[in-house]
């Protein structure tokens, strides 16, 4: 009988003999680190990569596009632009009556506000909605119910972009629905050329694009509800609509709560899917805020970089106020 044991420990060594020489080399900068700043400064040495990119590439932009939205003019660099101070800002809310675009010099950013707003409307409750009885159906004990878990959760996974190819396929005049359509003996409907259709669609398929994730999140909160509850109830009788109202709801709230601030979050910064879907039209039916800033800073004839800026400055603080409130969200869900 032949002996491996010799044969395999060598193979070991040979193996991990490269591991131990790289952790070895470290070894030595990491103990001078130590000994210079203390064992408490250690995690701000394998932080400080990342902080350095961070600041580089968030941090640093930030107030680029800051100062950038103080400025006027068509020129690129900073330092060749001129200075005009708040002016982007009052063009921007230079309205006569803010409850309708046409009365505002920039039409179109507010526009793309209303547009916005009425997306994250329909998009974020029909989106919480569907994703809590989807949840609910998910939680019980049904056939298959990770095969179900995971048909839903698919979604999630893909690119935007090819999210919105493959219901574009669907939708245009000669795509698969008009074909069915007219299979059945209905007309072809054309989806991208009517605006009620168009901000339907968009709506829909953000919501079948991005339903998962949040299900997943109320599934989770499902779950962490003690049994025990539901056995106490079960066993006083109570019916299943007072079980949802007074257990399941009230407990699963904090949960909720943070879906929606997400949804609201995720809403608001909209963009790719809509944009390979309808390029915001017909006309701008369904451009929203963020395509506003990408047309006026970007595609459109005279690229105006500091409004651009200034409305995404706009963005940017209403994206950090509903950062906060999904801060203190999560604090209360925690018990902090």
């Amino acid at each position: 009988m032949t002996d491996t044991t010799g044969f395999g420990a060598r193979a070991t060594r040979v193996v991990t003999a490269p591991l131990r020489w790289i952790f070895e080399a470290l070894d030595k900068p990491f103990q001078a680190l130590q000994r210079l700043g203390g064992i408490g400064s250690m995690p701000w040495w394998f932080l400080l990569p990342n902080l350095l990119f961070f600041g580089g590439f968030v941090i640093l932009p930030l107030f680029i596009n800051f100062g950038y939205s103080l400025t006027g003019g068509t020129r690129l660099f900073l330092e060749d632009r001129t200075y005009t101070g708040t002016e982007q800002y009052a063009f921007l809310f230079d309205c006569g009556n803010y409850a309708d675009p046409t009365s505002c010099r920039e039409d179109r950013f507010w526009r793309g506000i209303y547009n916005t707003a009425t997306f994250i409307f329909f998009q974020v409750s029909f989106l919480v909605l569907f994703s809590l009885v989807t949840a609910l159906i998910l939680n019980r004990k049904i056939r298959a119910r990770g095969f179900f878990r995971a048909v839903f959760f698919f979604p999630v996974l893909l690119s935007p972009v090819v999210v919105a190819l493959i219901w574009k396929w669907i939708l245009l005049r000669d795509g698969l629905l008009n074909a069915a359509l007219v299979g059945m003996g209905f007309d072809r409907i054309l989806f991208f050329v009517s605006p009620e259709w168009a901000m339907f669609w968009a709506i829909f398929v953000s919501i079948w694009a991005h339903m998962g994730f949040y299900t997943l999140i109320l599934l989770a909160g499902l779950q962490a509800i003690p049994p025990d509850l539901y056995e106490a109830a079960e066993m006083d009788g109570t019916s299943k609509e007072r079980v949802f109202w007074r257990i399941t709801l009230p407990l699963l709230w904090p949960n909720m709560l943070v879906v929606i601030v997400l949804a609201l979050i995720k809403g608001v910064q909209v963009f790719d899917e809509v944009y390979v879907l309808t390029g915001g039209g017909p006309g701008t039916a369904t451009q929203f805020i963020v395509q506003y800033i990408y047309n006026t800073g970007f595609t459109n004839q005279v690229q105006n970089f500091g409004l651009a800026a200034a409305a995404s400055v706009v963005l940017g603080v209403v994206l950090f106020v509903l950062t906060l409130v999904q801060l203190a969200a999560t604090r209360r869900r925690d018990g902090g």
